[in-house]
């Protein structure tokens, strides 16, 4: 995913820099090219034979050092770099960034960078709400670097309040952000459906399926990170809400429907993965419910067809629906497309191992009028990548 990407990571003094070697061991396994700057001082919490085993490559220190592997390091490194992340940052060095100085490796190379930079301050609450931090945080705002937002919790000094370092997984997504897509969706709205909806029987029991939302949230990261403005709309999964999307919780059918109806006019894309019930309970008399474990005979009646009431209203936006087969895939799909007039259909077969609900991987065919491209099991990020990848190609 990070493949021929550089990515700068500097590391401070502060006692969250143990937490940067998990974001460093993540953009390796990304296969991106990870060069560390430490202070002096970040080198009493963690030493730099971590992040040169990490990363593959030597820790630089030093603006003089002679054997850094580069003739000019600082200016080398701020050159080549596509993103720079400083986590932690601590107050002194959000001073000397703000203010121009330049008196080790760290902060001299931060004035020869042009690419991104993300500014992560993690220290004690009273100094990160001290006036001069503040005000040095707005000089750098100024200046174009992004602030990410410190957590709130127990810190280490003892005290509880907002100046935790964020855990590597949210530090990561800023850095794919930036770094591991092209901007193919910039200025496109992007409308996404995910997860399962439910469907209640009485205050206890409900109709629903085995979706867990993992596909449509990896649509939406992907989509962000290609510039989109997305919003999804979910049903009840137990995932945290992606970086950058507008979220739109529902549970059931008739909510999704109504969530979809309200903003697909204003979509450049939408893609549906959600898997909606297809059933509902009509409403049972309440005489009939009972308080034992006796089971009540349901009468069913069909929820709305989301997906062919958009389709039947499109007006030049791409809609791509999802086909979960267990048997004929390609000539149910091929139907379902036909039938809902979408411009794309992607479709997996649950029957095969590695596919469908409940799992971190995928295999699926995309379907449109003039192709159909088969594609490996992968995981579902690398899937939604190749179904935008896809999708960008119609634009």
């Amino acid at each position: 995913m990070l493949t021929g990407k550089h990515i700068l990571l500097g590391i401070t003094g502060g006692i969250a820099a143990y937490k940067t070697a998990n974001l460093a061991s993540m953009l390796a396994k990304l296969h991106a090219d990870v060069h560390v700057i430490m202070t002096k001082n970040a080198q009493k919490i963690i030493s730099p034979v971590v992040f040169e085993a990490l990363t593959g490559n030597r820790v630089v220190d030093d603006v003089f050092a002679r054997d850094s592997g580069y003739q000019v390091a600082h200016i080398a490194m701020a050159q080549e770099a596509d993103v720079v992340m400083i986590a932690p940052a601590s107050a002194n060095m959000i001073a000397k960034l703000a203010n121009g100085i330049a008196d080790d490796m760290l902060s001299t190379t931060m004035l020869a960078v042009t690419a991104p930079v993300y500014i992560v301050p993690a220290m004690n609450t009273h100094m990160l709400e001290h006036a001069a931090t503040q005000s040095n945080i707005e000089k750098l705002r100024s200046y174009g670097c992004h602030i990410v937002e410190p957590a709130s919790g127990f810190l280490a000094c003892g005290d509880t309040g907002k100046g935790k370092m964020p855990e590597a997984d949210v530090l990561l997504e800023y850095l794919l952000y930036e770094a591991a897509c092209p901007k193919d969706l910039a200025g496109k709205k992007v409308l996404i459906t995910a997860g399962p909806t439910t469907e209640a029987i009485d205050p206890v029991r409900f109709i629903s399926n085995h979706s867990t939302g993992k596909m449509g949230y990896a649509l939406a990261k992907n989509a962000v990170r290609r510039g989109a403005q997305v919003t999804l709309v979910s049903g009840p999964v137990h995932l945290p809400a992606p970086a950058g999307v507008r979220m739109i919780p529902v549970t059931t059918a008739q909510e999704m429907y109504e969530a979809v109806d309200t903003h697909f006019d204003r979509q450049d894309i939408v893609v549906m993965s959600a898997a909606v019930a297809d059933y509902r309970p009509k409403d049972i008399a309440e005489e009939k419910i009972k308080k034992s474990d006796a089971a009540v005979m349901l009468e069913l009646e069909r929820t709305k067809d989301i997906l062919g009431s958009m389709s039947a209203r499109k007006n030049g936006q791409f809609l791509c629906g999802f086909s979960m087969e267990t048997e004929h895939m390609l000539e149910n799909s091929r139907a379902k497309l036909e039938k809902k007039h979408l411009d794309m259909i992607v479709a997996n077969n649950l029957r095969m191992e590695g596919a469908g609900f409940g799992t971190d991987t995928n295999i699926i065919t995309m379907i449109t009028k003039d192709q159909v491209r088969e594609l490996p099991k992968m995981s579902k990020e690398a899937a939604a990548h190749a179904i935008f990848d896809q999708i960008v190609t119609f634009l």
